[in-house]
């Protein structure tokens, strides 16, 4: 378990403020706008942290098989993978931009630089009320402390009381939302079925987690930039060439507040 947090760990990063795969059958629930599940949350640490790299449409998200070494506000300072390397390059040329003046490129390299960092995601688990299965799903970290705070203000009835997750909208405007639900068979907010679901389970099954990450070599990194349409000679890097045989990125001149993303 060395790819991401789990449990109390993750929720420490799951509130904090930034300031200052293979192995496993288990694999994310489908979750795209328009979703809606019942579910059981069996526990407020039922969930894993990770970094995640990819591009929408072109390479699919991945985690590194040796990951980068990050600071507390998720930004990679040593041992950087290919993926790091490629969006510090457009950062360095971002901060040339800006110290020309030249906004409009400042932003496009801006734009470029985030489209290959790692982003900081959640993975929470829950008691699927259709079936009783376990399912898990992903979340941006701004969606998982909103469903984390409900799951916090229910604390106390958790073994009480279901809940419907459903995601909505679209893009920059997609809501992820956690309602609960009333057991309460007068109510009708649950079915009988679902109500038998709900008793199934005592906890969530946390080596579900295990082997739910793709977790890429740096050889598939590297092919996967040249699939995102990188120039990995920018980089130094061939196909065959371990970023490790590479100079390392100077970073002593930078410091996070002046990271433009």
């Amino acid at each position: 378990m060395t790819q991401y947090q789990a449990g109390a760990d993750a929720l420490n990063s799951l509130n904090a403020t930034n300031e200052g795969g293979a192995g496993s059958s288990a694999e994310f629930a489908s979750f795209k706008s328009g979703t809606s599940y019942k579910v059981r949350v069996m526990g407020t640490a039922d969930l894993i942290r990770f970094y995640s790299y990819g591009i929408f449409k072109k390479v699919n998200s991945f985690v590194a098989k040796n990951p980068s070494v990050k600071n507390a506000r998720g930004f990679a300072e040593s041992n950087l993978t290919p993926w790091d390397k490629a969006s510090r390059y457009f950062t360095d040329l971002a901060f040339s931009a800006r110290d020309k003046g030249d906004v409009k490129s400042e932003e496009e390299f801006k734009a470029e630089a985030s489209k290959y960092r790692a982003k900081e995601r959640f993975a929470l688990g829950f008691i699927n009320l259709e079936d009783g299965a376990p399912i898990i799903v992903d979340l941006s970290k701004k969606q998982a402390q909103g469903v984390h705070a409900v799951i916090k203000k229910n604390e106390k009835k958790l073994g009480k009381v279901a809940f419907e997750l459903e995601k909505s909208g679209s893009s920059t405007n997609t809501i992820v939302m956690l309602s609960p639900l009333s057991l309460d068979p007068d109510d009708e907010e649950v079915t009988d079925k679902e109500r038998a679901n709900f008793a199934k389970h005592d906890e969530f099954d946390m080596s579900l987690f295990e082997g739910l990450l793709y977790e890429a070599e740096e050889k598939e990194q590297i092919e996967n930039l040249v699939a995102a349409g990188f120039d990995i000679t920018k980089i130094g890097l061939s196909i065959g060439v371990k970023a490790d045989d590479v100079a390392p990125v100077d970073n002593d001149d930078l410091v996070d507040d002046d990271l433009p993303f």
